[in-house]
């Protein structure tokens, strides 16, 4: 058994909260595309307002993928399965926690709204363009 801290999810507010501030931010840069047609003084506090959300979405989003691939690591979880190790109990917990942490995780959503509004501000953009 390992000697290292058991990893664990983080609650269910700081996954909606981090959530939220990725919508905000990818909306923001998408109407970033819109308030550029009618030079809108909006347009450095949008875009701050997007870059600073990026900012923590993305710092989160790399500490949880850090904290993940280091469970593994620390586990050495890809090894003892390759090699048909048996799976201890705290082995168990590490393959519970990166489970339920890609579960619980919104990125998926995350990334379809970006998407999403990424289709909208092309096509705000192009209707604009003829007004």
């Amino acid at each position: 058994m390992s000697t290292v801290n058991q990893p664990h999810t983080v609650s269910p507010r700081v996954i909606n909260l981090f959530f939220v501030i990725g919508l905000i931010s990818a909306f923001a840069f998408r109407v970033l595309v819109v308030l550029a047609h009618f030079n809108s003084p909006w347009f450095k506090p949008v875009w701050y307002l997007g870059v600073a959300g990026y900012f923590a979405f993305f710092l989160y989003r790399y500490l949880i993928s850090r904290k993940r691939r280091q469970a593994v690591i620390d586990y050495d979880l890809l090894g003892k399965v390759r090699r048909g190790d048996k799976l201890d109990a705290a082995d168990r917990e590490v393959l519970e926690y990166l489970l339920a942490s890609l579960l619980r995780s919104r990125e998926n959503i995350n990334y379809m709204m970006i998407f999403v509004l990424s289709v909208l501000a092309v096509a705000a953009d192009v209707v604009l363009s003829f007004f």
